[in-house]
């Protein structure tokens, strides 16, 4: 299934598009923001991830002709076509010309700071909400997520275990992907790993155990076969009588030059037998054995773990880090900032509500970012302040790729700094005068009483 399609979208956009064209709206200058407008899992920020992807979704956008064929076959209400075919036509010859900026990826974004800028075609702009909105809003879900485990972990390597139970393979890998930007040492997912060149690790599962009539012949077997990947999963019978197997399977290896690189634990109580099989791995002499730690973990079981005084170094997170279970969606939104008239001026556009949050910021958005503050202001109004750096970054040129590529181990480790700069001291962030008086018009101007 191909994904980089303008039908990517929820029908209404092409709706919407088709009264655009109607009414001869189609390339009216539009510009649109996508922001979110609570930090998630109850936090101050978020690690922006996603916009990679984005950009090549964008970077390669048309209608085939099997894809307006399909347009072409959607009925009415009526069971007549939904669309003419002189709308149809018109998408046939679309040359797409956005201009798309946005935070870069791994930089933190805050509540109601553009993500990403969108300019162009009014059309245009609301074609590509969709995408926009299911590719960044769940990668950078998913690298907040990963981000707060790594901090739950207290410098523990986090391994990215949740291929099996991820929304589907997009989701799988997207999920892959944000979780190594926000701070996990690698996946098991061997795609992304190809895709993105993303770490892969892995040991072996209970059928392997299960396949022998006894669990020190398994044991042995497998790290035979992998001398150089030598880690043992010991929980299938008797956890702790499985450490000991595994210790002799190890020292098997030393004979051959090779050592026991881990045992992992997958069931039972964690922080007991993660002390007591350190303790037995120590006193045979295997030190540096590491002890790899599964089993529907999360952020709130790490740290109780940790607290515990589990001897745990490697600590396996699937589920709950790619389903983010405890919070499935970010919740992105986006939203018309400005709309140019036919005299060329510029109208801004204010998305109101009795819920204040809801509220939308007006204008053509950037955000300035000092060492102490970040600043939403109204590019069109204000220049970006003497010192200050604009953290909106051209990703879209008339409908061209200008974004370069990041080598993901870059974006990981921006994305460690930026959330470590967080925890130590967040930001004060605010509104640029001039925008909040705007936005103070446009409110009263529509009957709000602030």
């Amino acid at each position: 299934m191909n994904t980089n399609t303008p039908l990517l979208t929820d029908l209404y956009q092409l709706t919407m598009g088709y009264g655009y064209w109607k009414q001869g709206l189609t390339d009216r200058e539009a510009v649109f923001h996508l922001f979110y407008r609570r930090a998630p899992f109850g936090g101050e920020a978020a690690i922006v991830a996603g916009i990679g992807p984005a950009a090549d979704y964008l970077a390669s956008l048309r209608f085939s002709d099997d894809e307006l064929a399909y347009l072409a076959g959607i009925p009415g209400a009526d069971g007549k076509p939904l669309f003419c075919e002189g709308y149809l036509s018109y998408l046939s010859t679309l040359e797409w010309n956005l201009e798309v900026d946005a935070i870069p990826e791994g930089e933190l974004a805050f509540p109601h700071e553009p993500l990403v800028r969108v300019r162009g075609p009014l059309v245009q702009c609301q074609l590509v909400e969709t995408a926009l909105l299911n590719i960044v809003n769940f990668q950078t879900l998913i690298a907040t997520q990963a981000a707060r485990l790594c901090d739950a972990a207290g410098g523990d390597s986090i391994l990215e275990f949740g291929l099996r139970r991820a929304q589907g393979p997009d989701g799988g890998v997207s999920a892959s992907r944000a979780a190594y930007i926000g701070g996990c040492a690698a996946t098991s997912n061997v795609l992304a790993g190809m895709e993105y060149g993303i770490p892969v690790k892995g040991t072996h599962a209970h059928s392997w155990v299960m396949s022998f009539d006894e669990e020190q012949e398994a044991f042995d077997n497998y790290a035979a076969a992998m001398p150089n990947n030598a880690v043992l999963l010991v929980d299938t019978y008797d956890t702790l009588e499985g450490v000991k197997k595994a210790i002799q399977t190890g020292e098997t290896l030393r004979e051959k030059g090779h050592e026991l690189q881990g045992i992992r634990l997958d069931s039972g109580d964690l922080a007991q037998l993660s002390k007591e099989a350190r303790e037995i791995l120590d006193v045979a002499g295997f030190q540096k054995t590491q002890i790899v730690a599964s089993n529907d973990l999360d952020e709130e079981s790490i740290k109780s773990l940790k607290a515990a005084g589990a001897k745990i170094d490697i600590w396996g997170v699937g589920t709950n880090l790619v389903t983010s279970v405890n919070q499935p969606a970010l919740g992105g939104v986006y939203k018309l900032g400005a709309i140019r008239e036919e005299e060329g001026e510029w109208q801004y556009r204010i998305k109101l509500s009795n819920d204040l949050i809801k509220v939308s910021n007006p204008g053509i958005l950037q955000v300035a970012r000092t060492q102490r503050t970040r600043t939403i202001f109204n590019e069109a109004e204000v220049p970006l302040p003497d010192g200050a750096e604009a953290l909106l970054v051209p990703v879209i040129r008339r409908g061209e790729r200008v974004l370069s590529d990041e080598d993901i181990d870059g974006l990981r480790e921006r994305a460690l700094s930026q959330w470590k700069a967080l925890q130590e001291e967040a930001p004060e962030t605010l509104l640029d005068p001039g925008l909040e008086e705007t936005k103070r018009q446009l409110l009263t101007a529509n009957g709000f009483i602030l």
